[in-house]
């Protein structure tokens, strides 16, 4: 019988080596290290959505797991009142000026406070522009793939 009581487990400040792959159910890649480098990256600093390090946490090193999450879990549902029209005079202020913008283009916005949104461009009228605000993965269940290299 194997000893995997020293088997290092994942933290909520560990240090990681991983492979991971965050992708549809029909398996259409969002994101994915395995086939090139693994991911180094230390929990709790952002560089992971929180709800994919809640599924880290406590996961020995060695683990090769594969998670799937529903739309709650991930980007969260879809939010019809984040589907809004924008007058071309607010999006030419607050995005590059006179832009040749096709529907399904994702627009970067100047946000009140001095921050930045985006929204994909879905329709095109005289006098504004119809954005959904929604994350683009919003309302979409999401598999997760993890394999630890090493946790420190």
């Amino acid at each position: 019988m194997s000893d995997t009581s020293n088997v290092p487990v994942v933290t909520e400040s560990a240090y990681l080596t991983l492979h991971y792959r965050l992708a549809t159910l029909d398996g259409t890649d969002i994101v994915t290290t395995f086939g090139s480098t693994p991911a180094t990256l230390m929990l709790g600093q952002g560089q992971l959505a929180p709800f994919l390090e809640q599924r880290l946490l406590g996961m020995p090193e060695g683990t090769h797991q594969t998670f799937e999450l529903g739309p709650e879990e991930g980007f969260g549902p879809r939010n019809p009142e984040l589907v809004q029209l924008v007058s071309k005079k607010t999006l030419d202020e607050n995005s590059v000026p006179d832009a040749d913008y096709q529907v399904g283009d994702l627009v970067d916005f100047a946000a009140p406070g001095g921050g930045r949104f985006a929204g994909v461009l879905r329709e095109l009228r005289e006098d504004a522009a119809l954005f959904d605000f929604n994350h683009p993965l919003a309302g979409q269940p999401l598999r997760f793939e993890v394999q630890l290299i090493s946790v420190l």
